[in-house]
């Protein structure tokens, strides 16, 4: 159980850990019903490519030279194909033109699920503020890394031929 929940948010009663559903949860002492299932949050990530390239983001908050792909998360109600447009309209500034699955990948060190797509972009590149800068690599010269959207881009040069 991950977290600092210790009070029921339906009944304000205390929370206990229990065994529910095969996992070890924490659940309402006063019996109202709530159980704390902490499931992982779905994360969108888009291997985005334009003009032939690869573009890899800095977040504003990661230190310099730290690039990688274009993420957000999933909204209530959305279908993750058109989470991942959205998050590149949002964050790039561009039109999505083609979508495709890349994969699902578990994230444990954020407790997220990673759903990544290679999205074909249109436009011009115009950053919001969650992004500091932006480079564009050929998809040769792409490399993956071993965690998180990293996966994504091994899978994706593999199906290419890359790897």
């Amino acid at each position: 159980m991950t977290g600092t929940w210790q009070f029921c948010p339906c009944c304000a009663a205390p929370l206990e850990g229990r065994h529910e559903g095969g996992l070890r949860r924490l659940v309402c002492q006063a019996g109202c019903g709530f159980v704390h299932w902490d499931n992982p949050l779905p994360v969108l990530a888009a291997l985005v490519e334009c003009r032939g390239r690869i573009v890899l983001a800095r977040n504003r908050a990661w230190a310099e030279g730290a690039f990688g792909l274009i993420t957000g998360f999933l909204e209530r109600g959305e279908h993750p194909s058109a989470g991942v447009v959205r998050e590149v309209k949002e964050e790039l500034g561009l039109d999505a033109v083609a979508t495709t699955l890349i994969g699902v990948y578990p994230f444990a060190r954020k407790h997220e699920v990673i759903i990544a797509y290679h999205v074909v972009g249109r436009g011009e590149i115009h950053l919001n503020e969650e992004l500091a800068e932006f480079r564009l690599i050929a998809p040769e010269k792409l490399r993956a890394w071993d965690f998180g959207t990293g996966l994504a881009v091994g899978d994706w040069l593999a199906r290419r031929g890359g790897v």
